[in-house]
């Protein structure tokens, strides 16, 4: 199956928001690759009828449909193991929502069975595709303004608590640390090119929710450069500007203030700020979720992957990269409850 030309048949497990936002993607953004199908949710027959596609009663049919070449897994990030191991096993390339998995040991058994069926295996890091994401790291793997030294990266989400869906608030999910903050933690090892050390984290509720809501975290990466990551939904509205998802950069030579939402800018040779690159906006009140500005980050993964297959090549976003934000947000929790630096396995 891998590296032939044909048309990538893409079997969706789960039909939520992450569900409709691949089925979209794939269908209208995607080239090489076509939708095959849909499994698991209440909504998985109307998502399939929709887009004129088969339903699955179980992931383990869809799985072993030979119509489905690669499967998008966009269910509760406690499923994520279970779902990928099933189509892996079942000789599928598998694309994972982010959080790869809730443990190591099952982000390492994903990853082991991938390279033992000499399948590929990506996570969607949607952060990476956006415009001024992407812009940021080719001005440092650039050189024009040396070695990033320090980054304070946030997400900051007012009300986010309200606003997550329910399945997020179980324990067995882990929190939103794991959920979303490991964008952030995603994002140092993009941007300094090197792997995790270790962790000194704070996390906590400050509104009484059943998991953390807010996070502090210092990150030491194994370059010696010193990183914080400060990740809350429980802020109230309006929040602060250019804080839903940032990172300020400083290096050698100059600063790169990172917002993938809206404007990125930069600061190098002394000189004032000067706008890098723009995100076109989400039109929220119209289009919603399924706006192809939203899409464009999760049409570019899925790309990636389908070339990936074609090429006989790694994706950009490898499993070891989703492996190793889990590890990160892991060492964050037990830091929390031991209150010591912890080393990243």
């Amino acid at each position: 199956m891998s590296g032939q030309k044909h048309s990538l048949g893409v079997g969706l497990i789960g039909s939520g928001f992450m569900g409709h936002t691949y089925a979209r993607a794939v269908s209208t953004l995607v080239e090489g690759a076509h939708l095959a199908g849909v499994a698991t949710g209440s909504r998985a027959p109307d998502l399939a009828t929709e887009y004129g596609v088969p339903f699955y009663d179980t992931y383990e049919a869809l799985a072993a449909s030979p119509d489905v070449d690669l499967v998008c897994v966009g269910t509760p990030h406690a499923q994520h193991a279970e779902h990928a191991l099933a189509a892996i096993q079942a000789g599928k390339h598998v694309l994972i929502d982010k959080p790869m998995a809730t443990t190591l040991e099952d982000c390492d058994a994903i990853a082991a069975e991938a390279t033992a069926r000499n399948l590929k295996c990506s996570v969607m890091f949607t952060q990476r595709n956006r415009v001024g994401v992407r812009a940021a790291i080719e001005l440092i793997t650039s050189g024009r303004v040396g070695r990033v030294m320090h980054i304070r990266t946030c997400q900051m989400v007012p009300n986010g608590m309200h606003a997550v869906p329910k399945w997020q608030m179980k324990p067995e999910n882990a929190g939103l640390l794991l959920g979303h903050g490991i964008h952030n933690f995603d994002l140092l090892r993009v941007l300094t090119g090197s792997e995790f050390g270790s962790v000194f984290a704070k996390c906590r509720t400050m509104t009484g929710a059943p998991v953390e809501g807010t996070t502090d975290a210092i990150v030491t990466m194994k370059d010696g450069t010193i990183h914080y990551v400060f990740c809350s939904f429980e802020l109230p509205k309006p929040g602060f500007p250019r804080s839903e998802f940032a990172a300020r950069v400083i290096c050698e030579e100059g600063l790169i203030d990172i917002d993938p939402y809206d404007e990125t800018r930069v600061a190098c040779g002394g000189r004032g700020w000067e706008s890098l690159a723009k995100q076109p906006p989400i039109d929220w009140a119209g289009q919603g979720y399924l706006d192809p500005n939203r899409l464009q980050t999760y049409a570019a993964t899925v790309q990636d992957l389908v070339n990936a297959v074609h090429e006989e090549r790694e994706p950009r976003v490898t499993a070891w990269d989703g492996r190793q934000a889990v590890a990160a947000a892991l060492a964050a929790y037990e830091s929390s409850k031991l209150g010591r630096d912890v080393a990243v396995r």
